[in-house]
């Protein structure tokens, strides 16, 4: 996946364009990342893997209150150190060693600096975080987005449930699949993805939840092609997308 200038389809990139106008004059900013540095952004898009942002946010206070929202301090600190702060998040063992990876990568490839690393080339940097384990593709682009400011969507279930629903891709496609369709038909613009995913997320938290959407609710609910979303998406989209899956 390159960032290269694609042509887009001029009607979906229109249609995209008029979703983001109405959340944002519904919803309004989001303010995203909520985090005070870089290091804590990248903390906080690993703890909030497999759960809520709440149990994470609880683990990124703990980790503030031992001292370790620190690159130095954090390698210095123990696993057992780590796993007691980060308990909070669920999956503690298996996080400790994701961040452990993480500053390992960044000591080897980029010798301990988020400055270096940010500073790459966005497709390098993305190769490298998605070497270390642990980082799959939508942890990898919400922290080249968040604390990098590259552009790279982030395709998330909310995001990919909300346009398949609305039939503008497949119900099946996959995270690749959905990134690339949304970086050919949106500018490369940081602030606009960073927005704009925000908004998906919130929409699909509050209305287009999996099991009991609100679509009456709903600030979308005037772009739905048909009365039931049901229909939406299942047998095709408006718009081709390529079926290709994450690795």
């Amino acid at each position: 996946m390159e960032l290269a200038a694609v042509e887009p389809d001029i009607e979906a990139a229109e249609t995209l364009r008029h979703y983001y106008q109405t959340l944002h004059q519904r919803l309004g900013p989001q303010g995203w990342w909520p985090a005070r540095t870089r290091l804590e952004v990248i903390l906080g898009a690993i703890l909030t893997q497999n759960t809520a942002w709440a149990n994470a946010a609880l683990a990124v206070r703990q980790l503030r209150k031992a001292g370790l929202l620190n690159l130095a301090r954090l390698h210095k600190a123990s696993q057992s150190e780590l796993e007691h702060c980060i308990r909070p998040a669920g999956f503690y063992r298996h996080k400790a060693l994701t961040i452990r990876n993480f500053l390992g990568r960044l000591t080897s490839a980029y010798a301990g600096s988020l400055t270096t690393l940010f500073a790459a080339p966005a497709e390098e940097a993305r190769r490298e975080l998605l070497k270390v384990r642990g980082l799959g593709p939508e942890t990898v682009d919400a922290i080249l987005l968040y604390a990098g400011r590259h552009p790279f969507f982030v395709a998330d279930a909310y995001a990919r449930r909300i346009l398949a629903r609305h039939a503008l891709v497949p119900a099946k496609a996959g995270y690749s699949a959905v990134q690339q369709f949304l970086h050919r038909q949106l500018p490369p613009d940081q602030t606009l993805f960073n927005e704009f995913h925000a908004l998906l997320v919130e929409v699909g938290k509050r209305f287009c939840r999996r099991g009991e959407p609100d679509c009456e609710g709903c600030p979308l609910k005037q772009f739905l092609l048909h009365p039931s979303f049901l229909g939406a998406g299942l047998h095709g989209p408006a718009v081709s997308v390529a079926h290709s899956e994450v690795p």
